[in-house]
């Protein structure tokens, strides 16, 4: 049975490629993200399945017009928009304590915070008697929540408290809600072009499996989590992360 899957930031990276594992499982997808052009780059090429819908999840007023666009019933969630907003503008006076400087401390940290956790937050709140019995809701967390990345990490950190909430809230539905905490992924946009290639070599040396991750290992993973075999793991944080960071 075809289901219908939302997936937030769903035109490039991480969310392109939850959206295509869920295509090629039957489901028809609805994608959403704040730039038109490779949100319908997608939805072309991964077929009449999928749909394109321009949000930015960190603004009441887009995830409310969102709604009116949305079928009656989502079954499966995916909270996947975000990443570190310091790789978009890194405002080196922030550090100053003066309080033109920490005003700009201040929204340094709102942008992370409204990015990585109010985005779910709020779109999950929006959609909460539309998710189907039976359904998921997966997010899309960072190792960084547990080796630490500034307000990023606090952000990602806080939507892995928030996610035991969700799933108290939906449980009694049949509704799961987990996290995926990746690690370091290949081919995303995520740095900005900012990442080294010293820093990358290092990335991949944390791993055990001495490689670095790539989206169809998140993806693989978020489209368990949504699957009938996961019926019973609910308010987890499945690290994915090649063994960068250990838990048990």
């Amino acid at each position: 049975m075809s289901r219908t899957v939302l997936v937030t930031g769903g035109g490039t990276g991480i969310g392109r490629a939850v959206a295509a594992r869920c295509v090629a499982g039957g489901d028809r997808v609805i994608i959403t993200g704040r730039r038109p052009e490779p949100l319908d780059h997608t939805a072309k090429s991964l077929g009449d399945a999928v749909s394109a819908v321009c949000c930015d999840h960190t603004n009441p007023a887009q995830v409310a017009a969102l709604l009116d666009e949305l079928p009656g019933t989502i079954d499966v969630l995916v909270n996947n928009a975000g990443g570190n907003t310091d790789f978009v503008s890194v405002d080196n006076s922030a550090a100053e304590s003066s309080q033109a400087g920490l005003a700009r401390f201040a929204s340094a940290w709102h942008a992370n915070l409204d990015a990585n956790l109010l985005s779910a937050a709020m779109t999950t709140h929006a959609l909460r008697d539309r998710l189907a019995a039976g359904g998921a809701v997966v997010h899309i967390g960072s190792i960084a929540a547990d080796r630490g990345a500034g307000s990023y990490g606090a952000a990602k950190a806080g939507l892995a408290s928030w996610n035991v909430d969700v799933a108290r809230e939906l449980g009694g539905r049949g509704i799961t809600s987990n996290v995926v905490a990746a690690g370091y992924v290949q081919d995303t946009e995520f740095f900005r072009g900012r990442l080294s290639e010293q820093r990358r070599e290092s990335l991949i040396a944390d791993t055990a499996v001495g490689r670095p991750g790539t989206v169809e290992d998140i993806a693989e993973t978020v489209h368990f989590l949504a699957s009938p075999g996961a019926r019973h793991i609910t308010a987890q944080v499945l690290n994915v992360n090649g063994g960068a960071f250990a838990s048990r």
